[in-house]
């Protein structure tokens, strides 16, 4: 029997909800199955976010590329006696035909704004809720939590530490992959590095001490092993005299040639603590030897030590970057904006929708930053709609694009270093006031005069669709 652990690519289509599958046969039964739009965005902001981060988009355009019912699925659904024969042997036949517009990853986006648009017959896009949900709400969470330690690090490394504390094996390959597209330097996940190329940083654990009889003897053997990325774990007992330790360690690592890469605190006071490692270290001359610090942090710990100064080089980000923490889900929805060309719009209170197929309008100015946004009707054009901002933009952009058509993505998909460096890019260009950790402004999203209308015209018509 297969480990449970596995996630087989041939079931995917399965992982959804139910109530996905059911209304899609009584769509099948009904014969509704003509074109529609689904849009997926967050409704709003986690408490004390000024922004976030899209992610996700390419795993979720390698699953739509291969969506497919093998007979192994089909033969499940058939068992739980709920659905017709011929419904069953329509999802045998069924491929996604359709297109998905969306934000390309690394983009900045705000509440409201569509991330995903799922253009494509009434089942399909429906069949896909679940999944791009799962996969783009998570790994964009993920990201803006990891791009808040990036802003705040100022330049530092960081690494993401998380993986044994992810909630699940999945979600530990996403913040992997998440946290490297927000800027951070790597991560300790081996497996996220074989994926994806991210490259791998790792040290040791008390356990490699503690089986020693004594510290030195420890550290000595392991950068013996491994002198090209020696990095010694210092707390383990009393930190200064591991530091000492440490540095002896060092002392002999160059006279080989060598030099250590770093030590590691992971415990205590760690500006007080990094302040006096770096004296003993340079003491002893080590002054290319690095200090990596780990232990609970997150942007607000790794804010603190760096406006206090702390000479700390580098830094792991573990648990709450992985479990975002302090925001630990993202207000996503997928909802139909529009069947048969007309346009759908939910109107219940606090969760009003946008109709019809959208676009994403941002304005920059002369020197490239971005200061608001309009959420448009897909078929408006960039120059009338840049005449609707205020003050007059330098240039405008469109940033809901076309990546699948024709049963495939559109043009070569970016690399992962790609998108990290538009993410960056687009980090550096949005004001401090929006990246603020407390309290920060609420950027300036609107509606189109266009679209503005459909939603005025949407609640007059909701009370007839309850007639």
């Amino acid at each position: 029997m297969a480990t449970d652990l596995r996630l087989d690519p041939n079931e995917l289509p399965l992982l959804t909800d139910l109530y996905e599958l059911t209304m899609a046969a009584s769509y099948f039964a009904l014969g509704f199955n003509d074109d529609a739009c689904f849009s997926m965005s967050s409704r709003r902001l986690p408490a004390g976010r000024g922004f976030l981060v899209a992610a996700g988009l390419e795993r979720l355009l390698e699953l739509v590329e291969e969506f497919r019912f093998d007979s192994s699925m089909l033969e499940y659904l058939d068992s739980l006696k709920l659905f017709d024969p011929r419904f069953l042997d329509f999802l045998g036949r069924l491929r996604f035909t359709g297109e998905i517009f969306a934000l390309a990853e690394g983009t900045i986006f705000f509440g409201q704004e569509p991330i995903v648009e799922v253009r494509a017959p009434l089942i399909e896009g429906q069949l896909l809720e679940t999944i791009v949900i799962n996969q783009a709400g998570m790994a964009s969470l993920i990201a803006s939590k990891a791009a808040r330690c990036t802003v705040v690090a100022k330049g530092r490394g960081l690494v993401d530490f998380g993986l044994r504390r992810s909630q699940g094996a999945d979600a530990g390959l996403i913040a992997a992959r998440s946290s490297y597209l927000a800027g951070f330097i790597g991560s300790s996940n081996v497996l996220a590095g074989k994926r994806y190329g991210i490259p791998l940083y790792g040290t040791m654990a008390h356990s490699y001490v503690m089986a020693h009889d004594r510290e030195a003897e420890a550290f000595a053997h392991f950068v013996r092993s491994f002198p090209q990325i020696s990095t010694l774990l210092v707390d383990t007992y009393d930190t200064e005299r591991g530091v000492e330790n440490a540095a002896r360690v060092g002392l002999e690592l160059k006279k080989q040639g060598h030099k250590l890469q770093a030590i590691r605190l992971d415990s205590g006071d760690l500006l007080d603590l990094s302040i006096k490692a770096r004296r003993i270290l340079d003491r002893h001359g080590l002054t290319e030897t690095k200090i990596f610090a780990s232990g609970n942090l997150d942007e607000y710990r790794v804010r603190d030590l760096v406006e206090a100064g702390a000479p700390i080089d580098d830094l792991g980000v573990g648990t709450a970057m992985v479990v975002s923490a302090d925001a630990p889900s993202l207000d996503v929805a997928y909802k139909l904006t529009e069947y048969k060309g007309t346009p759908r719009m939910k109107t219940s209170q606090h969760k009003l929708s946008l109709p019809g197929r959208k676009q994403v309008f941002r304005a920059a100015g002369a020197d490239g930053s971005f200061y608001a946004d309009l959420i448009g009707l897909a078929d408006e054009k960039e120059a009338e709609v840049a005449r609707e901002f205020a003050p007059a933009p330098d240039r405008t952009s469109m940033l809901l694009l076309r990546r699948f058509g024709g049963g495939s993505r559109i043009g070569p998909s970016p690399t992962l270093a790609e998108s990290r460096e538009e993410c960056l890019r687009s980090l550096a260009a949005l004001a401090p006031r929006y990246k603020r950790l407390e309290k920060p402004d609420s950027y300036p999203v609107g509606l189109t005069a266009a679209l503005a209308a459909m939603v005025e015209r949407g609640k007059l018509e909701a009370p007839k669709r309850q007639d």
